[in-house]
C-alpha cells in the first residue's frame, strides 16, 4: 500500500482487546517518523432513549480501551499519535465525520468477530461507512493471522 496511505490515519477501537489487536496489526504499516494516528472510541448514544451505561461507565471504559493503545504504542516507540473520545448516534457517520475533521489520509481498522465490530461492519453501517467517506478505508488483517 502506498505509504501516504499511513500518513494521518483514524483509527476507531471498540474494546480491549479490539484495541491491542488493532494497534499490533498497525504497527508494521507506520512510519515513526512520517505517521501520525488519532484512535477514536465511539460512544453510541441512543437518540432520545435512555442509554446503555451512565456517562461515567462510558468513559471509564473508553480510558481503559485508550490504556491499551498507549501502552502497545509507546512499547513499539511509536509516539506520535492521540486518543479522543466521540459521541453519535450513528457510529459509522460519526466515524466518517472524525475522519473528515481530522484530515485523515485513511481510516483503519481491524475486523473482529465481537458482537460490536459485527454490527458495526455488517449490513447498513458497513455499506455507509464505505460509502459515504471520502477517504480510503483500510482493514487490516490481525497480526495473529498475519503470519499463517
Amino acid at each position: 500500500m502506498p505509504e501516504t496511505l499511513f500518513q494521518k490515519i483514524l483509527v476507531p477501537v471498540v474494546t480491549e482487546p479490539d484495541a491491542e489487536m488493532t494497534c499490533k496489526a498497525l504497527l508494521p504499516y507506520l512510519n515513526r517518523d512520517v505517521s501520525e494516528a488519532k484512535v477514536i472510541y465511539v460512544i453510541e448514544k441512543a437518540g432520545g432513549a435512555p442509554d446503555k451505561a451512565s456517562p461515567e461507565q462510558l468513559q471509564e471504559e473508553a480510558e481503559k480501551i485508550f490504556d491499551r493503545v498507549i501502552e502497545q504504542f509507546t512499547n513499539a516507540d511509536f509516539t506520535n499519535f492521540e486518543t479522543e473520545v466521540r459521541y453519535g448516534t450513528n457510529v459509522a457517520d460519526t466515524i466518517v465525520e472524525a475522519g473528515r475533521e481530522y484530515g485523515a489520509s485513511a481510516i483503519v481498522f481491524t475486523p473482529r468477530g465481537g458482537n460490536r465490530w459485527t454490527k458495526l461492519f455488517t449490513g447498513d453501517v458497513a455499506y455507509s461507512l464505505l460509502t459515504n467517506t471520502d477517504r480510503p478505508v483500510i482493514s487490516l488483517p490481525p497480526e495473529e493471522d498475519s503470519h499463517g
